[in-house]
């Protein structure tokens, strides 16, 4: 029994860590959040997006039931401090793959309807100017994630 219980475990943590999606060329991986604390106004989305074609693509707006809204900007260190400036879109070019994680691009869920909890998902809707909207899950993982 706790062998299946174990393997069980095993496999749930495999499926949860390597959440994958595809719209046209674009593969979208390993949607995460951090938990908030109840009360919190504010949480943090963090993929990776691959453009598998030729031609580039753009992220222009991104929106989740869970938030009022989402906005994108980046983080960068300017004379020891860390600056954090929004972004209108974010270019996907051909062959590359763009990292939105901590300390770099990001999304923010501004005005939080409810907290995000360990362990749960949130949908998030991503908006590529070429490929189109798609809905991904963002997985609420610990804050010592990827």
């Amino acid at each position: 029994m706790l062998r299946r219980l174990v393997l069980l475990f095993a496999v749930a943590l495999t499926a949860g860590a390597a959440h994958q999606y595809e719209l046209g060329t674009l593969v979208i991986e390993h949607p995460w959040s951090r938990p908030t604390a109840p009360g919190m106004p504010m949480g943090v989305a963090y993929l990776s997006i691959a453009n598998r074609g030729k031609s580039a693509d753009t992220l222009v707006g991104a929106s989740s039931p869970v938030a009022d809204k989402v906005e994108m900007h980046e983080t960068s260190i300017v004379d020891g401090m860390a600056r954090m400036r929004p972004l209108s879109a974010i270019d996907i070019p051909p062959g590359a793959t763009v990292k939105i994680q901590p300390g770099g691009i990001h999304l923010m869920l501004v005005g939080l309807k409810t907290p995000l909890e360990r362990g749960k998902t949130a949908p998030l809707v991503l908006e590529f100017r070429d490929a189109g909207r798609i809905t991904v899950q963002l997985g609420i993982e610990a804050p010592d994630a990827p």
